[in-house]
């Protein structure tokens, strides 16, 4: 048999093996901070061929943070929505909102983290007294962060939203905040003090409604999948860095430290939403639920494939 013949036949068997109905079902996907690590799984995997081997083609929109990402997926607008702050999540279903988590985002990584420019005379988030300090949107993993550090550290601090991380990167370098939040790799480069601890709990997770759930569960327990194992691949492919590098735009060696110190692959495990204790505890404290939820509540929230 000829190569082109013998091609034509794997094409069938391909074809033939694949269940009936996965070829390009579309997905679409909220990811924060377009050009972050967490936040290109959903390309990168899609570049790789990875989701469409499980029969979805994504089409993914990029948000300014947490806050927004809820509000995508609570619109109707998206199906998924990666890395949604996870107070703002159980804030927003005590609320009533029809929200489902399916999978946890982040998990003790350090990635995110608060900055000051090299001019300031703060080394330590603890000597903030009356500057501003930044975080993306309300809810978010960083706008939780910043209410922390305020009730901990006793501090006098005025919370800003600055949106995404280059415009925090502007409104710092311009005198308009103090101290800047971001996400590792941005701003590696120029880091003149990092003054952020993250805690082992999970902070960000994987969202959506519980109509989409019930309409595209089959879709989205295979997402979940093909989610892992772009992870996988990230992190042990010879070609995902490149390619990350590709879409990001970022330099190698912020890149290189980024997986080296930041972002272990661990962080991006999706199976356990950790530390839900501690979070519901936050989440009173700082009013986003008005009591914890039940054990019925919890397991009507969170439904991982």
């Amino acid at each position: 048999m000829s190569i082109r013949g013998l091609s034509a036949l794997l094409a069938v068997i391909v074809s033939c093996a694949m269940p009936h109905g996965l070829a390009a079902e579309a997905l679409k996907i909220a990811s924060p901070i377009r050009g972050s690590w967490e936040g290109a799984i959903p390309e990168l995997g899609k570049q790789a061929g990875i989701f469409r081997k499980y029969g979805l083609d994504l089409d993914i929109l990029y948000t300014q943070g947490g806050g927004e990402t809820l509000q995508v997926v609570m619109s109707g607008s998206v199906d998924i929505g990666l890395s949604a702050g996870a107070l703002g999540s159980l804030g927003a279903y005590g609320k009533g909102a029809p929200l489902r988590i399916i999978g946890a985002s982040s998990t003790g990584s350090r990635e995110t983290f608060w900055w000051v420019a090299a001019k300031s005379p703060l080394r330590s988030m603890r000597e903030v007294d009356g500057q501003s300090i930044a975080y993306s949107t309300t809810g978010a993993s960083s706008h939780i962060t910043v209410l922390r550090f305020i009730s901990e550290y006793g501090l006098k601090a005025r919370p800003v939203a600055t949106g995404d991380v280059p415009g925090t990167i502007t409104q710092v370098m311009s005198g308009q905040v103090d101290v800047g939040w971001s996400v590792a790799p941005f701003v590696l480069d120029l880091l003149a003090n990092d003054i952020a601890a993250i805690r082992e709990q999970t902070i960000r997770v994987q969202i959506t409604s519980a109509p989409t759930l019930a309409a595209k569960k089959d879709a989205i327990a295979r997402y979940m999948k093909a989610y892992d194992e772009t992870v996988d691949w990230m992190y042990s492919s010879a070609e995902a860095v490149p390619r990350y590098l590709a879409f990001s735009g970022l330099s190698e060696p912020a890149v290189r430290l980024m997986l080296k110190e930041f972002i272990p692959k661990e962080s991006l495990q999706t199976g356990k939403v950790m530390g839900l204790g501690e979070s519901m505890k936050d989440a009173v404290q700082f009013k986003f639920l008005s009591a914890p939820l039940s054990e019925p509540q919890l397991k009507e929230l969170i439904q991982i494939p």
